[in-house]
């Protein structure tokens, strides 16, 4: 601990010294002088008059926005600001002949031009509504009792909004649905169609054609919903094989082609490319994988690579050779 300081003997050798005192000087006492007025004459000569420099922040300030817009509207030679927009502004100016000194010159301008007795200074929602109205008076009725006109006939297929898509589309939508969940199956379409949208042309494979009437393989791209047509009708069976059992003799069942209708056609080929896409190896993973394989399959099947041709090839060799049973199965 420091040593400690004994107080009594250091305030002993301290001396203090009072502070010498300085004299104030005397205060003078203030005088006010009042102020010379100077009252300006005709005889005087006129104040000076200050040198132009660069203007103040509240000199030369912008016109009036209707003002801008006209002067606009003159120099691209269009008709100028539409200032009766929906409000009385003119009417209020009316009322007050102090404010409409202070207007700007456009309004000022509008105000001075003649107008009809009776009639208001602006255009209301209400009267450009009435203006756009028909008026059923001054035509002639075609059809009465329609306020509108009868459709043209024959009315198109796609005017139903029940019917506004392609039945393929459709078709194939509802072959995709599982468990009623329309909306999934429809983004599975749509990823379908991109993809056929957005895949290199595909390279035709002449031992295996397509339709007849089928546009060029540079041209399937531009046209999507072509594209699936184009796959499903081209592997399609034009039969099926029923099997009638005991109408060969003995118990045994005989082999009864029957031909299919359009639709009959697509759904069988549908049902055909949906099984080959799930049993192709997937290449990533995600929502839109399935819908991806689905689309591959088409694009294979246009190609020729697809082992749905054999598959429909088989059904048709199939009925050729069964062709003698058919009567048999108009007897029963």
């Amino acid at each position: 601990m420091p040593p400690r300081i004994p107080l009594g003997r250091s305030l002993r050798a301290i001396e203090f010294q009072s502070r010498c005192s300085r004299s104030s000087p005397s205060v003078s006492a203030l005088c006010f002088r009042p102020a010379t007025r100077r009252y300006i004459t005709a005889d005087e000569k006129p104040l000076p008059v200050a040198q132009t420099s660069d203007p103040g922040p509240n000199q030369e300030q912008l016109p009036h926005v209707s003002e801008e817009a006209a002067e606009m509207g003159k120099i691209t030679g269009e008709s100028g600001p539409d200032i009766d927009q929906g409000t009385p502004i003119q009417e209020v100016l009316q009322r007050d002949p102090e404010s409409q000194e202070k207007a700007p010159q456009v309004l000022q301008d509008e105000m001075k031009s003649t107008m009809p007795k009776g009639s208001r200074p602006y255009s209301t929602s209400a009267r450009r509504q009435q203006e756009a109205m028909i008026s059923f008076e001054d035509d002639e009725v075609e059809h009465p009792g329609h306020k509108f006109g009868l459709p043209e006939l024959p009315i198109q297929s796609t005017a139903n909004m029940k019917h506004r898509y392609d039945p393929v589309i459709v078709q194939v939508t509802n072959l995709l649905m599982q468990d009623g969940k329309l909306s999934r199956a429809q983004t599975n379409m749509a990823r379908i169609l991109n993809y056929l949208r957005t895949t290199p042309p595909p390279t035709v494979n002449p031992s295996r054609p397509l339709i007849p009437g089928a546009p060029p393989p540079s041209h399937l791209p531009l046209n999507p919903v072509l594209y699936l047509t184009l796959a499903i009708d081209s592997v399609a069976p034009l039969l099926r094989i029923r099997s009638q059992k005991g109408a060969a003799g003995g118990g045994l069942a005989l082999q009864i082609p029957v031909p299919l209708g359009l639709r009959q056609r697509r759904r069988q080929a549908v049902m055909w490319i949906l099984d080959a896409a799930s049993k192709r190896r997937s290449t990533g993973s995600g929502k839109g994988m399935f819908a991806q394989k689905v689309a591959q399959e088409l694009v294979s099947i246009v190609e020729g690579k697809s082992g749905l041709w054999e598959r429909r090839g088989g059904i048709h060799k199939l009925a050729v050779s069964a062709r003698s049973n058919l009567s048999v199965g108009r007897r029963r």
